[in-house]
């Protein structure tokens, strides 16, 4: 005992006090921060974030009757918020504020930029931890229908990220392919989803003619329910496994966007891909931003939320189906060399402003 004694002494002794109070305070603010995480979640979906920054100074009564919620909820809402430092709270304790410097990142009227959006995607995967701890013992995967919510939060990140880079940002990267479009091409979206960025190019460009493929049925049948309410008669979409699907020197452009770390056989739709390409057709791949390598990770502005989600989805997922389980950390090196091995001999990596989370590879055979 006396010996077990002395060792957990020297232990506690050579301990560098700086890095344990440094360690503490940082846990404090994980722990805080988590908090605000969830109330953001809630203050988007429920409304609340978007009233306040019509009000300017309110009340907990006058915010609730605004956003046609519930005062008591309201109210402690906002002792979050206003302890977390997201609303300006008035001396006397009444009156809060959403500032408009917080407003601009943090509403929908801010959207591209609305980072509250973001925030839910903390309460979509911790709604699968139970899943997801049983899956590190038994090494499984916890498949797509346990993700609750999680289409809906995946459009409304697709339509900031994605769908409004489209015609300024990212179809500019690809040389020559807006003057193709507008003249008339065709165009496939690999891992749609919802096909907000497909209906998007559609609507740009009615001469073309564009194809949508997922393995989820729900996803397909919001897509199709989509084009339909709005018009949009140049898109078909097709609720299939893209491991299954080619169509040999048929599209001028093909797109994933955030899909093929997902898969269960990335290899394989890769190679369905470039087969399914023109000669002089060019793929179009967005995905996540990293460099397959943990320590050159740690430079990246969101590497631990881009890790955090390939646990609690990306990886887990693609193991379900017995797949790779590339997660969405795969990086640049994996990604190009994966590229290369499905037959695109010419790959150009880059990079957009607006777009922290994600590389663009502009591939050609």
């Amino acid at each position: 005992m006396t010996a077990m004694l002395e060792q957990t002494v020297t232990t506690d002794q050579a301990l560098d006090a700086g890095r344990s109070e440094a360690i503490t305070q940082k846990m404090i603010d994980v722990i805080n921060h988590a908090g605000l995480a969830l109330m953001l979640s809630l203050g988007h979906r429920t409304g609340l974030l978007d009233a306040m920054a019509q009000l300017n100074w309110t009340e907990s009564r006058e915010l609730a009757r605004a956003a046609g919620l519930n005062e008591r909820y309201v109210r402690e809402w906002l002792g979050c918020m206003s302890t977390g430092g997201i609303v300006d709270i008035s001396p006397d304790g009444k009156r809060y504020r959403l500032p408009p410097e917080h407003a601009a990142v943090l509403t929908r009227a801010a959207s591209p930029n609305n980072m509250a959006t973001t925030a839910q995607w903390i309460a979509v995967l911790g709604s699968v931890e139970d899943h997801v701890t049983e899956a590190f013992r038994h090494g499984r995967g916890v498949p797509y229908d346990a993700y609750h919510g999680f289409n809906r939060v995946m459009s409304e990140e697709s339509l900031q990220t994605t769908v409004a880079g489209l015609e300024p940002h990212i179809l500019p990267l690809v040389p020559d392919v807006q003057r193709k479009l507008a003249a008339g091409g065709r165009v496939a979206d690999v891992g749609c989803g919802a096909g907000l960025a497909l209906l998007e190019m559609a609507r740009l460009y009615p001469r073309s003619h564009f194809t949508g493929i997922d393995f989820l049925e729900d996803s397909i049948a919001l897509a199709r329910a989509e084009a339909a309410r709005r018009g949009i008669t140049n898109v078909q979409f097709q609720a299939r496994d893209a491991a299954q699907w080619r169509e040999p020197n048929t599209y001028d452009l093909i797109t994933t966007f955030d899909a093929v770390h997902d898969q269960a056989s990335p290899a394989t739709v890769l190679e369905n891909i470039a087969v399914s390409l023109k000669p002089n057709g060019t793929y179009l791949m967005q995905d996540i931003a990293g460099t397959s390598h943990h320590h050159s990770d740690r430079e990246l502005p969101l590497g631990p939320f881009t890790y955090a989600v390939s646990t609690m989805h990306c990886m887990s997922v693609s193991l379900a189906y017995n797949g790779a389980g590339l997660g969405a950390a795969w990086g640049k090196e994996t990604a190009q060399r994966m590229l290369r091995e499905a037959g695109f001999n010419e790959v150009t990596l880059k990079q957009l402003p607006h777009d922290v989370i994600n590389y663009y590879y502009i591939c050609r055979k």
